[in-house]
């Protein structure tokens, strides 16, 4: 397969100025063009989808490029939620979808290449890894670019917020007598993790609660089994938390069975909190607790976000919070409950 790279190497321009110049842009002089197509043209490169784009200045597809590992990806209904949200958005706006595979790093492809291949008009990154240098290939290219789930990026970003969310849960928490309160988190290497971690302490803080370091537990990447295996590390201390709230609704759902499998009771022995507000969380037992996140709102505004950067044909560096709000349902008591049984 002919790639962009090819063609780089071949005419002596960046990646990015050919990638430009098959896309029709201004910036790009018509002599660099003509070379670049000529070349092109040589090692039979243009695919439909550029021979479209030189045309109309337009292919009419989407990017799409999420975390896979771990149950984040088609697998989590977060993202299930958000992606349609986003989809039935930029449908309606005449764009197509194009799924990146984890399949591209076995053939030695990049995310970035594969999409200028494709020839999209822009790109979605969603609950992916802000540390991976192929994430960040993408978001400091010349292609329109929206990521969800992430903070302080050198692009458009449509994220919840997650401060806020632990705040909420620490403050209801606090609000029926529970001072020990534990935090399972999400990974603190992405961001949702992160935010999460700092409205917990925030709250803490603002309660005159004490952080305790044995009471934070590093749940991962959102899994059920990760729920269940932090929780495992609260139930083996000598003082266990009375409360606890958890990054993710997969991971509450597995720290929930955790508690049970100890013998223990949700929510009259251990409260929990979870993150999300999955369609699953109203139909565990208890019925789970949980900061919910508008997905419609999310995948709508990263829509929005990304199609106006399109038509524009340049980046726009936008940030845009979603409020997050507490679902309360069983999985919380008083601590004065537990006292007088």
């Amino acid at each position: 397969m002919v790639t962009i790279y090819d063609l780089a190497k071949k005419t002596g321009f960046s990646s990015t100025t050919v990638s430009k110049a098959l896309n029709n842009y201004s910036d790009v002089s018509e002599k660099t063009k003509k070379k670049i197509l000529e070349a092109a043209a040589e090692m039979g490169y243009l695919p439909n989808a550029h021979a479209q784009s030189l045309s109309t200045k337009k292919s009419w597809t989407i990017g799409v490029m999420f975390a896979e590992d771990n149950e984040v990806g088609m697998k989590h209904p977060f993202f299930n939620a958000i992606i349609e949200s986003f989809r039935k958005f930029v449908e309606r706006e005449g764009y197509d979808l194009i799924f990146a595979s984890r399949n591209l790093r076995k053939r030695d492809t990049s995310y970035l290449e594969h999409f200028l291949y494709r020839g999209v008009d822009g790109i979605v990154v969603i609950c992916s890894d802000p540390h991976d240098p192929q994430v960040q290939e993408m978001i400091n290219s010349h292609l329109p670019i929206v990521v969800i789930d992430m903070t302080d990026q050198n692009c458009s970003v449509v994220y919840s917020d997650n401060i806020e969310g632990g705040r909420l849960a620490v403050n209801y928490f606090h609000s029926l007598g529970h001072d020990r309160i534990a935090h399972i988190s999400g990974d603190p290497g992405i961001d949702a993790g992160a935010q999460r971690i700092k409205g917990f302490k925030k709250a803490m803080k603002e309660l005159n609660l004490p952080i305790r370091e044995e009471f934070m537990v590093n749940g991962g990447f959102f899994s059920i089994k990760e729920g269940r295996e932090a929780m495992n590390k609260l139930l083996s201390l000598e003082e266990k938390p009375t409360a606890v709230f958890v990054s993710g609704d997969h991971m509450a759902i597995g720290a929930m069975e955790a508690i049970k499998e100890k013998g223990l009771r949700v929510p009259e022995d251990i409260s929990i909190i979870g993150y999300d507000d999955i369609e699953m969380a109203a139909y565990v037992s208890p019925k789970l607790t949980t900061v919910k996140q508008d997905t419609d709102r999310i995948g709508e505004a990263a829509g929005q976000l990304l199609v106006s950067q399109m038509d524009q044909k340049k980046k726009l560096l936008t940030k845009e919070v979603i409020p997050v709000e507490l679902i309360i349902r069983e999985s919380c008591t008083s601590i004065k409950k537990e006292k007088n049984v």
